[in-house]
Protein backbone atom coordinates (compact mmCIF):
# COMPACT_ATOMS: atom_id res chain seq x y z
CA UNK A 1 0.00 0.00 0.00
CA UNK A 2 1.83 3.15 -0.44
CA UNK A 3 1.73 6.08 1.10
CA UNK A 4 1.21 9.94 0.20
CA UNK A 5 3.85 12.70 1.52
CA UNK A 6 3.47 16.63 0.49
CA UNK A 7 5.88 19.40 1.16
CA UNK A 8 5.34 23.08 0.13
CA UNK A 9 5.68 22.14 -3.81
CA UNK A 10 3.10 19.22 -3.40
CA UNK A 11 2.05 15.63 -3.63
CA UNK A 12 3.67 12.69 -4.41
CA UNK A 13 3.69 9.03 -3.51
CA UNK A 14 5.91 6.44 -2.26
CA UNK A 15 6.03 2.34 -1.84
CA UNK A 16 5.12 2.06 1.97
CA UNK A 17 8.59 0.33 2.45
CA UNK A 18 10.79 3.16 1.25
CA UNK A 19 12.41 4.93 4.15
CA UNK A 20 13.17 8.04 2.60
CA UNK A 21 10.31 10.42 2.03
CA UNK A 22 9.33 13.06 -0.66
CA UNK A 23 12.19 15.52 -0.62
CA UNK A 24 14.12 12.47 -1.44
CA UNK A 25 12.58 11.15 -4.13
CA UNK A 26 12.39 14.72 -5.60
CA UNK A 27 16.08 14.98 -5.12
CA UNK A 28 16.54 11.70 -6.39
CA UNK A 29 14.26 12.73 -9.86
CA UNK A 30 16.42 15.60 -10.44
CA UNK A 31 19.91 14.65 -10.09
CA UNK A 32 20.49 11.55 -12.51
CA UNK A 33 23.90 12.76 -12.94
CA UNK A 34 26.38 9.95 -12.38
CA UNK A 35 23.61 7.04 -12.08
CA UNK A 36 25.78 6.33 -8.89
CA UNK A 37 23.90 6.76 -5.58
CA UNK A 38 25.37 7.84 -2.75
CA UNK A 39 24.34 4.02 -0.88
CA UNK A 40 27.46 2.93 -2.75
CA UNK A 41 29.94 4.22 -0.39
CA UNK A 42 29.07 2.90 2.97
CA UNK A 43 31.42 5.52 4.88
CA UNK A 44 30.09 8.10 4.41
CA UNK A 45 25.99 7.08 5.25
CA UNK A 46 27.42 6.11 7.88
CA UNK A 47 29.52 8.88 8.12
CA UNK A 48 25.60 10.98 8.46
CA UNK A 49 24.64 8.54 10.87
CA UNK A 50 27.34 9.72 13.31
CA UNK A 51 26.77 13.43 12.84
CA UNK A 52 22.81 13.13 13.26
CA UNK A 53 23.50 10.63 16.14
CA UNK A 54 25.79 13.80 17.61
CA UNK A 55 23.18 16.13 17.04
CA UNK A 56 20.39 14.54 18.37
CA UNK A 57 22.62 13.84 21.74
CA UNK A 58 23.94 17.07 22.10
CA UNK A 59 19.93 18.75 21.74
CA UNK A 60 18.53 16.14 24.02
CA UNK A 61 20.96 17.42 26.36
CA UNK A 62 19.95 20.80 25.78
CA UNK A 63 16.37 20.56 26.42
CA UNK A 64 15.45 21.24 22.41
CA UNK A 65 14.05 17.82 21.70
CA UNK A 66 11.63 15.94 23.73
CA UNK A 67 13.81 13.02 25.24
CA UNK A 68 11.71 10.20 23.64
CA UNK A 69 11.98 11.92 20.26
CA UNK A 70 15.58 12.29 20.75
CA UNK A 71 16.07 8.54 22.00
CA UNK A 72 14.13 7.57 18.91
CA UNK A 73 16.50 9.27 16.33
CA UNK A 74 19.46 8.00 18.18
CA UNK A 75 18.13 4.66 17.96
CA UNK A 76 17.76 5.00 14.40
CA UNK A 77 21.13 6.38 13.74
CA UNK A 78 22.57 3.63 15.40
CA UNK A 79 20.57 1.58 12.84
CA UNK A 80 22.05 3.40 10.21
CA UNK A 81 25.75 3.24 11.62
CA UNK A 82 25.19 -0.43 11.91
CA UNK A 83 24.75 -0.37 7.75
CA UNK A 84 21.23 -0.97 7.86
CA UNK A 85 19.01 0.64 5.46
CA UNK A 86 22.21 1.82 3.10
CA UNK A 87 20.08 0.96 0.19
CA UNK A 88 17.78 3.95 1.04
CA UNK A 89 20.49 6.38 0.40
CA UNK A 90 19.02 7.06 -3.02
CA UNK A 91 20.58 10.51 -4.29
CA UNK A 92 22.87 11.19 -6.79
CA UNK A 93 26.72 11.85 -5.85
CA UNK A 94 26.91 14.82 -8.18
CA UNK A 95 23.46 17.53 -7.12
CA UNK A 96 22.42 20.97 -6.84
CA UNK A 97 21.76 22.54 -3.82
CA UNK A 98 25.14 22.26 -1.90
CA UNK A 99 24.15 18.55 -0.76
CA UNK A 100 20.40 19.32 0.20
CA UNK A 101 19.13 16.37 -1.44
CA UNK A 102 21.53 13.88 0.60
CA UNK A 103 21.03 15.73 3.65
CA UNK A 104 17.36 15.25 3.14
CA UNK A 105 17.88 12.17 2.41
CA UNK A 106 19.19 11.09 5.75
CA UNK A 107 16.55 13.16 7.59
CA UNK A 108 13.70 11.50 6.32
CA UNK A 109 15.48 7.89 6.44
CA UNK A 110 16.13 8.43 10.01
CA UNK A 111 12.79 9.87 11.16
CA UNK A 112 10.40 6.99 9.28
CA UNK A 113 13.29 4.73 11.24
CA UNK A 114 12.21 6.48 14.55
CA UNK A 115 8.72 6.26 13.73
CA UNK A 116 8.35 2.51 13.43
CA UNK A 117 10.73 2.41 16.45
CA UNK A 118 8.00 4.66 18.42
CA UNK A 119 4.78 2.29 17.14
CA UNK A 120 3.73 4.68 14.41
CA UNK A 121 3.52 4.23 10.42
CA UNK A 122 6.03 6.03 8.12
CA UNK A 123 5.31 9.67 7.10
CA UNK A 124 3.99 10.27 10.14
CA UNK A 125 5.79 13.38 10.69
CA UNK A 126 3.79 15.34 13.53
CA UNK A 127 4.88 12.81 15.49
CA UNK A 128 8.98 12.95 14.22
CA UNK A 129 9.81 15.34 11.68
CA UNK A 130 12.82 14.99 9.51
CA UNK A 131 12.96 19.02 9.68
CA UNK A 132 12.41 19.98 12.77
CA UNK A 133 13.31 16.86 15.12
CA UNK A 134 16.26 15.16 13.21
CA UNK A 135 17.73 18.46 11.58
CA UNK A 136 16.91 20.39 14.54
CA UNK A 137 19.85 23.13 14.72
CA UNK A 138 21.63 21.83 11.87
CA UNK A 139 21.98 23.25 7.92
CA UNK A 140 23.11 21.14 5.19
CA UNK A 141 26.00 23.37 5.37
CA UNK A 142 26.96 21.46 8.54
CA UNK A 143 26.07 18.21 8.20
CA UNK A 144 27.18 17.52 4.91
CA UNK A 145 31.20 18.86 5.20
CA UNK A 146 31.43 17.32 9.08
CA UNK A 147 29.98 13.82 7.40
CA UNK A 148 31.93 14.11 4.19
CA UNK A 149 34.93 14.85 6.94
CA UNK A 150 34.49 11.96 8.91
CA UNK A 151 33.63 9.55 6.28
CA UNK A 152 36.90 10.62 4.61
CA UNK A 153 39.07 9.63 7.60
CA UNK A 154 37.50 6.21 7.33
CA UNK A 155 38.41 5.35 3.73
CA UNK A 156 41.38 6.78 4.40
CA UNK A 157 42.39 4.49 6.83
CA UNK A 158 41.57 1.78 4.50
CA UNK A 159 43.22 3.22 1.37
CA UNK A 160 46.43 4.20 4.20
CA UNK A 161 46.41 0.04 5.46
CA UNK A 162 46.79 -1.17 1.33
CA UNK A 163 49.60 1.47 0.76
CA UNK A 164 51.18 0.15 4.10
CA UNK A 165 50.66 -3.67 2.67
CA UNK A 166 52.29 -2.80 -0.68
CA UNK A 167 55.05 -0.98 0.99
CA UNK A 168 55.72 -4.50 3.30
CA UNK A 169 55.22 -5.83 -0.53
CA UNK A 170 58.28 -4.25 -1.79
CA UNK A 171 60.32 -4.49 1.39
CA UNK A 172 59.56 -8.42 0.96
CA UNK A 173 60.67 -8.38 -2.40
CA UNK A 174 63.77 -6.24 -1.40
CA UNK A 175 64.90 -8.80 1.19
CA UNK A 176 64.81 -11.87 -1.44
CA UNK A 177 66.36 -9.75 -4.07
CA UNK A 178 69.04 -8.32 -2.09
CA UNK A 179 72.30 -10.25 -3.77
CA UNK A 180 70.68 -9.27 -7.48
CA UNK A 181 73.11 -7.72 -8.77
CA UNK A 182 72.37 -5.68 -11.91
CA UNK A 183 72.96 -2.06 -14.05
CA UNK A 184 71.28 1.23 -12.15
CA UNK A 185 70.31 3.70 -15.21
CA UNK A 186 69.91 7.18 -15.42
CA UNK A 187 68.49 8.79 -18.51
CA UNK A 188 67.72 5.39 -20.21
CA UNK A 189 71.07 4.65 -19.92
CA UNK A 190 73.79 2.45 -17.57
CA UNK A 191 74.95 4.13 -14.74
CA UNK A 192 76.40 2.07 -12.19
CA UNK A 193 75.61 -0.96 -10.42
CA UNK A 194 73.07 -1.71 -7.70
CA UNK A 195 71.07 -4.80 -6.67
CA UNK A 196 67.23 -5.52 -7.96
CA UNK A 197 67.09 -5.52 -4.00
CA UNK A 198 68.05 -1.55 -3.31
CA UNK A 199 65.58 -0.79 -5.96
CA UNK A 200 62.69 -2.57 -4.69
CA UNK A 201 63.47 -0.91 -1.32
CA UNK A 202 63.56 2.35 -2.80
CA UNK A 203 60.02 1.88 -4.24
CA UNK A 204 59.06 0.28 -0.61
CA UNK A 205 60.05 3.87 1.04
CA UNK A 206 58.62 6.36 -1.24
CA UNK A 207 55.12 4.12 0.05
CA UNK A 208 56.05 4.91 3.37
CA UNK A 209 56.36 8.33 2.05
CA UNK A 210 52.62 8.56 1.04
CA UNK A 211 51.70 6.99 4.41
CA UNK A 212 52.80 9.93 6.17
CA UNK A 213 51.67 12.74 3.79
CA UNK A 214 47.82 10.73 4.10
CA UNK A 215 47.76 11.18 7.64
CA UNK A 216 48.88 14.66 7.77
CA UNK A 217 45.63 15.49 5.50
CA UNK A 218 43.20 13.07 7.44
CA UNK A 219 44.30 15.71 10.60
CA UNK A 220 43.25 18.71 8.39
CA UNK A 221 39.89 16.50 8.24
CA UNK A 222 39.13 17.10 12.30
CA UNK A 223 38.75 20.49 12.14
CA UNK A 224 34.60 20.60 11.69
CA UNK A 225 32.26 23.33 11.63
CA UNK A 226 29.25 21.18 13.50
CA UNK A 227 26.56 24.30 14.40
CA UNK A 228 27.71 26.54 12.12
CA UNK A 229 23.99 26.03 10.37
CA UNK A 230 23.88 28.02 7.26
CA UNK A 231 26.34 30.34 7.47
CA UNK A 232 28.45 29.74 10.35
CA UNK A 233 26.35 32.48 12.62
CA UNK A 234 24.52 29.43 14.41
CA UNK A 235 21.02 30.61 12.87
CA UNK A 236 18.61 27.90 15.02
CA UNK A 237 20.99 25.95 16.97
CA UNK A 238 20.48 26.39 21.11
CA UNK A 239 23.26 28.03 22.92
CA UNK A 240 26.29 25.45 23.53
CA UNK A 241 25.20 23.41 21.06
CA UNK A 242 28.14 23.92 18.51
CA UNK A 243 30.73 22.51 21.21
CA UNK A 244 28.49 19.71 22.71
CA UNK A 245 27.33 18.40 19.52
CA UNK A 246 31.01 18.16 18.17
CA UNK A 247 32.55 16.81 21.78
CA UNK A 248 29.77 13.89 21.00
CA UNK A 249 31.20 13.20 17.77
CA UNK A 250 34.85 12.76 19.04
CA UNK A 251 33.24 10.49 21.51
CA UNK A 252 30.84 8.22 19.76
CA UNK A 253 33.38 7.78 16.49
CA UNK A 254 36.68 7.79 18.27
CA UNK A 255 38.29 10.89 16.16
CA UNK A 256 39.40 13.77 18.06
CA UNK A 257 37.58 16.37 16.02
CA UNK A 258 37.60 19.81 17.11
CA UNK A 259 35.12 22.84 16.73
CA UNK A 260 36.48 25.82 14.19
CA UNK A 261 37.03 28.62 15.83
CA UNK A 262 35.74 30.90 13.04
CA UNK A 263 33.12 29.28 11.91
CA UNK A 264 32.06 31.39 8.92
CA UNK A 265 35.57 30.64 7.60
CA UNK A 266 35.08 27.22 7.55
CA UNK A 267 31.64 26.85 6.35
CA UNK A 268 32.68 28.25 3.08
CA UNK A 269 36.50 26.58 3.30
CA UNK A 270 37.19 23.68 1.06
CA UNK A 271 40.92 23.90 1.25
CA UNK A 272 41.58 20.18 3.50
CA UNK A 273 39.97 18.87 0.28
CA UNK A 274 42.57 20.55 -2.22
CA UNK A 275 45.32 19.40 0.31
CA UNK A 276 44.15 15.94 0.22
CA UNK A 277 43.44 15.60 -3.16
CA UNK A 278 46.89 17.37 -3.84
CA UNK A 279 48.11 14.35 -1.66
CA UNK A 280 46.38 11.43 -3.49
CA UNK A 281 47.86 13.47 -6.91
CA UNK A 282 50.77 12.77 -5.48
CA UNK A 283 50.70 9.11 -4.99
CA UNK A 284 48.95 8.50 -8.00
CA UNK A 285 52.27 10.10 -9.83
CA UNK A 286 54.47 7.62 -7.62
CA UNK A 287 52.49 4.27 -8.45
CA UNK A 288 52.27 5.72 -12.03
CA UNK A 289 56.61 5.98 -11.82
CA UNK A 290 56.89 2.33 -10.15
CA UNK A 291 54.73 0.91 -12.77
CA UNK A 292 56.34 2.42 -15.21
CA UNK A 293 59.58 0.53 -14.25
CA UNK A 294 58.19 -2.09 -13.38
CA UNK A 295 56.72 -2.24 -17.13
CA UNK A 296 60.34 -1.49 -18.40
CA UNK A 297 62.03 -3.79 -15.96
CA UNK A 298 60.40 -6.94 -17.12
CA UNK A 299 59.94 -5.62 -21.33
CA UNK A 300 60.62 -8.45 -23.89
CA UNK A 301 61.25 -10.85 -22.44
CA UNK A 302 64.04 -11.97 -25.22
CA UNK A 303 64.06 -8.64 -26.58
CA UNK A 304 63.84 -6.16 -23.83
CA UNK A 305 65.28 -5.77 -19.91
CA UNK A 306 63.81 -9.18 -18.72
CA UNK A 307 65.27 -8.31 -15.20
CA UNK A 308 62.39 -9.59 -13.61
CA UNK A 309 59.25 -11.85 -14.71
CA UNK A 310 55.61 -10.55 -14.17
CA UNK A 311 52.96 -13.40 -12.92
CA UNK A 312 51.46 -14.42 -16.37
CA UNK A 313 47.46 -13.66 -15.77
CA UNK A 314 45.74 -13.97 -19.28
CA UNK A 315 47.00 -13.81 -23.02
CA UNK A 316 47.78 -10.58 -23.95
CA UNK A 317 46.78 -11.11 -27.81
CA UNK A 318 43.84 -12.04 -29.62
CA UNK A 319 46.45 -12.46 -32.73
CA UNK A 320 50.17 -12.82 -31.53
CA UNK A 321 49.81 -16.73 -29.87
CA UNK A 322 51.64 -16.83 -26.30
CA UNK A 323 52.35 -12.88 -25.72
CA UNK A 324 51.61 -12.04 -22.16
CA UNK A 325 51.31 -8.40 -21.12
CA UNK A 326 51.45 -6.03 -17.96
CA UNK A 327 48.55 -5.90 -16.98
CA UNK A 328 48.43 -5.33 -13.98
CA UNK A 329 51.00 -1.86 -13.76
CA UNK A 330 48.95 -0.91 -16.95
CA UNK A 331 45.87 -0.93 -14.86
CA UNK A 332 47.58 1.14 -11.73
CA UNK A 333 48.79 3.27 -14.25
CA UNK A 334 45.28 3.98 -16.02
CA UNK A 335 43.66 4.26 -12.38
CA UNK A 336 46.53 6.50 -11.31
CA UNK A 337 45.48 8.77 -14.36
CA UNK A 338 41.85 9.32 -13.53
CA UNK A 339 42.70 10.24 -9.41
CA UNK A 340 45.03 12.92 -10.91
CA UNK A 341 42.64 14.31 -13.61
CA UNK A 342 39.80 14.49 -10.73
CA UNK A 343 42.54 16.20 -8.81
CA UNK A 344 41.84 18.74 -11.32
CA UNK A 345 37.95 18.86 -10.72
CA UNK A 346 38.88 19.33 -6.63
CA UNK A 347 40.80 22.12 -7.35
CA UNK A 348 38.36 24.10 -9.84
CA UNK A 349 35.21 23.09 -7.72
CA UNK A 350 37.18 24.37 -4.70
CA UNK A 351 37.73 27.77 -6.57
CA UNK A 352 34.17 27.86 -7.49
CA UNK A 353 33.00 29.04 -3.91
CA UNK A 354 31.27 32.23 -3.62
CA UNK A 355 30.93 34.59 -0.50
CA UNK A 356 28.92 32.32 2.35
CA UNK A 357 28.97 28.78 0.90
CA UNK A 358 30.60 26.32 -1.76
CA UNK A 359 27.66 24.79 -3.38
CA UNK A 360 30.18 22.69 -5.38
CA UNK A 361 31.19 20.42 -2.47
CA UNK A 362 28.85 17.52 -3.96
CA UNK A 363 31.23 17.19 -6.95
CA UNK A 364 34.11 17.51 -4.67
CA UNK A 365 32.26 13.87 -2.84
CA UNK A 366 32.15 12.43 -5.77
CA UNK A 367 35.53 13.10 -7.10
CA UNK A 368 37.20 12.40 -3.81
CA UNK A 369 35.88 9.25 -2.83
CA UNK A 370 36.09 8.38 -6.23
CA UNK A 371 39.85 8.50 -6.64
CA UNK A 372 40.69 7.13 -3.18
CA UNK A 373 38.13 3.67 -3.89
CA UNK A 374 40.14 3.43 -7.25
CA UNK A 375 43.27 4.21 -5.78
CA UNK A 376 43.30 1.88 -3.28
CA UNK A 377 41.84 -0.84 -5.14
CA UNK A 378 44.60 -0.64 -7.57
CA UNK A 379 47.57 -0.32 -4.97
CA UNK A 380 45.97 -3.95 -3.65
CA UNK A 381 45.77 -5.29 -6.90
CA UNK A 382 49.42 -4.36 -7.62
CA UNK A 383 50.10 -6.25 -4.47
CA UNK A 384 48.27 -8.67 -4.45
CA UNK A 385 48.34 -9.80 -8.37
CA UNK A 386 51.70 -8.30 -9.61
CA UNK A 387 54.61 -7.53 -6.71
CA UNK A 388 54.13 -10.66 -4.17
CA UNK A 389 54.70 -12.93 -7.33
CA UNK A 390 57.72 -11.08 -9.16
CA UNK A 391 60.91 -12.98 -9.70
CA UNK A 392 63.82 -12.31 -10.55
CA UNK A 393 66.61 -13.48 -13.81
CA UNK A 394 69.47 -12.88 -11.88
CA UNK A 395 72.03 -14.38 -14.15
CA UNK A 396 70.81 -12.33 -17.14
CA UNK A 397 71.03 -8.57 -14.82
CA UNK A 398 74.47 -10.03 -14.07
CA UNK A 399 75.48 -10.20 -17.28
CA UNK A 400 74.54 -6.83 -18.51
CA UNK A 401 76.50 -5.36 -15.70
CA UNK A 402 79.52 -6.92 -16.56
CA UNK A 403 78.65 -6.53 -20.10
CA UNK A 404 77.82 -2.90 -19.60
CA UNK A 405 80.34 -0.17 -19.84
CA UNK A 406 78.91 1.97 -17.04
CA UNK A 407 80.59 -0.37 -14.63
CA UNK A 408 83.70 2.11 -15.53
CA UNK A 409 83.11 4.46 -12.76
CA UNK A 410 84.48 2.03 -10.68
CA UNK A 411 87.44 2.37 -12.05
CA UNK A 412 87.70 6.46 -11.74
CA UNK A 413 89.25 6.39 -8.08
CA UNK A 414 92.48 4.28 -10.03
CA UNK A 415 92.45 5.58 -12.98
CA UNK A 416 90.89 9.29 -13.11
CA UNK A 417 87.85 10.42 -15.56
CA UNK A 418 89.73 11.17 -18.62
CA UNK A 419 90.93 7.57 -18.85
CA UNK A 420 87.73 5.99 -18.10
CA UNK A 421 86.40 8.14 -20.80
CA UNK A 422 88.59 7.22 -23.18
CA UNK A 423 88.28 3.45 -22.46
CA UNK A 424 84.64 3.48 -22.79
CA UNK A 425 84.60 5.32 -25.63
CA UNK A 426 86.43 2.76 -27.46
CA UNK A 427 84.48 -0.14 -25.86
CA UNK A 428 81.30 1.89 -27.41
CA UNK A 429 83.39 2.31 -31.05
CA UNK A 430 84.98 -0.93 -31.40
CA UNK A 431 82.31 -3.29 -29.26
CA UNK A 432 84.86 -4.40 -26.88
CA UNK A 433 84.31 -5.76 -23.00
CA UNK A 434 85.42 -3.00 -20.26
CA UNK A 435 87.67 -6.55 -18.98
CA UNK A 436 89.19 -6.79 -23.02
CA UNK A 437 90.14 -3.67 -22.65
CA UNK A 438 91.38 -2.87 -19.00
CA UNK A 439 93.15 -6.47 -18.32
CA UNK A 440 93.67 -8.05 -21.93
CA UNK A 441 94.71 -5.18 -23.78
CA UNK A 442 96.14 -2.77 -21.71
CA UNK A 443 97.43 -4.52 -18.79
CA UNK A 444 96.00 -1.74 -16.45
CA UNK A 445 94.97 -4.37 -13.54
CA UNK A 446 95.61 -7.57 -13.15
CA UNK A 447 93.66 -10.62 -13.21
CA UNK A 448 93.69 -10.91 -9.31
CA UNK A 449 92.95 -6.79 -8.94
CA UNK A 450 89.79 -7.10 -11.53
CA UNK A 451 88.13 -9.69 -9.59
CA UNK A 452 88.36 -8.15 -6.22
CA UNK A 453 86.64 -4.68 -7.74
CA UNK A 454 83.85 -6.60 -9.68
CA UNK A 455 83.39 -9.16 -7.31
CA UNK A 456 79.80 -9.56 -6.34
CA UNK A 457 79.98 -8.12 -2.83
CA UNK A 458 81.98 -4.37 -4.15
CA UNK A 459 79.40 -4.31 -6.84
CA UNK A 460 76.50 -4.04 -4.49
CA UNK A 461 78.31 -2.65 -1.72
CA UNK A 462 81.01 -0.67 -3.79
CA UNK A 463 84.32 -0.05 -1.70
CA UNK A 464 86.89 2.95 -2.21
CA UNK A 465 89.54 0.86 -3.73
CA UNK A 466 92.37 2.05 -5.12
Amino acid sequence: MPRIEKDFLGERELADDLYYGVQTLRGKDNFNITGIPMSTEPFFVQGLGFTKKAAALANRDLGVIDIKIADAIIWACDEIIAGKHCDQFVTDFIQGGAGTSTNMNANEVIANLALEYMGHAKGEYTIVNPNDHVNFGQSTNDIYPTAFGLALILRLNSYIDAITALQQAFFTKANEFEKVVKMGRTHLQDAVPMTLGQEFHGWGTTMGEEVLRLREAQELLKEVNLGATAIGTSVTAAPGYPLLATKYLSEITGVEFTLASDLVEATSDTGAYVQLSGVVKRTAAKLTKICNDIRLLASGPRAGFNEINLPQLQPGSSIMPGKVNPVIPEVVNQAAFLAIGLDITVTIAASAGQLQLNVMEPVITFALFTSIKVMENAVNSLRTNCVLGITANAERTQEMVLNSLGIVTVLKPIFGYKLCSEIAKEGYFQNKSLHQIVVSERNLLTQEKWDELFSLENLINAKFLK
